[in-house]
């Protein structure tokens, strides 16, 4: 019967330190944009035209992605301070939601045929 073969020697045991919230929070808004930028190639290759005035909808995710970061950043390391970071989450979300219906009416605006 054959040995079976560890990956890891005795002294990495435990060596594996996870990536903290913060930059896990930042590889969910950098999937966001992934998705957002695979759908906007896509209508590209079958319309033959580029989606035209959709930054205010481009700026939502990385708005609330800023808020959530400040959120997450104080409760882990607790820097920026709580009012900091609850205002800073608070404006980012007032801005996302004052730009999402006009983005939305730009984003179609584009299919009016």
């Amino acid at each position: 019967m054959p040995e079976k073969r560890h990956f890891e020697t005795e002294g990495e045991k435990g060596s594996f330190v996870p990536s903290s919230p913060v930059k896990r929070t930042l590889a969910w808004i950098g999937l966001v944009y992934m998705a957002i930028l695979l759908g906007l190639s896509t209508v590209f290759y079958f319309t033959g035209k580029a989606l035209m005035g959709i930054a205010p909808l481009l700026a939502v995710p990385g708005l609330i992605g800023l808020g959530v970061v400040a959120l997450v950043s104080w409760k882990t390391t607790g820097s920026p301070g709580k009012k900091t970071a609850i205002c800073l989450a608070v404006l980012c979300c007032v801005v996302a939601l004052l730009l999402l219906p006009d983005g939305i009416a730009r984003l179609m605006a584009n299919f009016r045929g």
